[in-house]
């Protein structure tokens, strides 16, 4: 993960919640009052944060201490601790929110990524993301897929070259589409073609495409149609693929199966913190 932006996002996210300073913290504490958070897992799942923890904490103040009970793609319990963050009882209440967002959010899609990649075990295909993440969160997004097993899409709209239906319709067809493209970049960009028909399947293998996604097809159409791919072109396959299904595309033959689900409808991890001032009894903060 590049620490650099991580950083410059935590800033970020702290200048919108903190605005010009946290009205109930540093009016009810004073800045030498110490505490502690034990961040703690509320159900089972893959732990995705620790850099989160760590940095975001020690933007705030660097004397901070962070223990870690637990790395990036740990399978956790409820009830495991996760992480222990020592110090000035103002900044961990202020970053407390901000952290426990991301971390759950990260947490789940990393469960989210392990449990699909579990589904298919066997069957020689990989599960990949798309870029259907929140906007701002996409390098976290991908990382916590990447943590729980699962594999990256292209990053953005920059890395790689997909066409899709709306592509194809503007540019007059496949062959057309490719032509343009082909023409313009170096050999290092791979062209990804969007298929729905045996005829578009063809016409993107004869046109000279290095990958071909399989869009809204069922496993079976997908299983007679690979025979006709070359070998040298990877396949993938999206669009109504649910954990309920998702073994038989992967048992189908085709190589990738990329899916929207891991980031675009994942229900938040339950992480708490317990915090406890120093010489005082702990408290739950939910």
């Amino acid at each position: 993960m590049n620490i650099i932006k991580l950083e410059e996002m935590l800033k970020q996210f702290y200048n919108e919640d903190i605005g010009d300073g946290d009205l109930s913290s540093e009016l009810i504490f004073t800045a030498d009052q110490k505490g502690s958070f034990s961040f703690y897992a509320k159900e089972s799942g893959i732990f995705c944060g620790a850099l989160i923890i760590e940095h975001g904490f020690r933007l705030l103040d660097s004397s901070m201490e962070i223990t870690l009970r637990k790395k990036d793609g740990d399978a956790v319990n409820s009830g495991d601790v996760l992480a222990v963050v020592e110090g000035p009882l103002q900044k961990l209440l202020i970053g407390e929110r901000v952290i426990l967002n991301l971390i759950q959010r990260m947490s789940a899609i990393a469960t989210a990524a392990n449990l699909a990649t579990c589904k298919i075990a066997g069957t020689g295909a990989k599960i990949c993301d798309t870029r259907k993440t929140i906007p701002g969160l996409r390098m976290l997004d991908k990382y916590a897929v990447r943590v729980g097993g699962a594999f990256n899409h292209r990053s953005g709209l920059y890395d790689a070259i997909m066409l899709k239906d709306n592509h194809i319709a503007f540019a007059g067809g496949i062959t057309k589409a490719m032509q343009a493209a082909r023409s313009k970049i170096g050999h290092t960009v791979k062209i990804e073609v969007e298929i729905e028909t045996k005829n578009q399947l063809e016409e993107a293998i004869a046109a000279g495409a290095d990958i071909i996604m399989f869009d809204n097809r069922t496993p079976e159409e997908i299983r007679t149609w690979l025979p006709a791919v070359p070998a040298h072109i990877a396949t993938e396959a999206s669009g109504g693929i649910t954990l309920e299904n998702i073994y038989a595309y992967a048992d189908s033959g085709v190589q990738w199966i990329s899916l929207g689900a891991l980031t675009h409808s994942v229900k938040v991890f339950d992480i708490s913190a317990l915090v406890q001032m120093k010489g005082d009894h702990p408290l739950v903060n939910n």
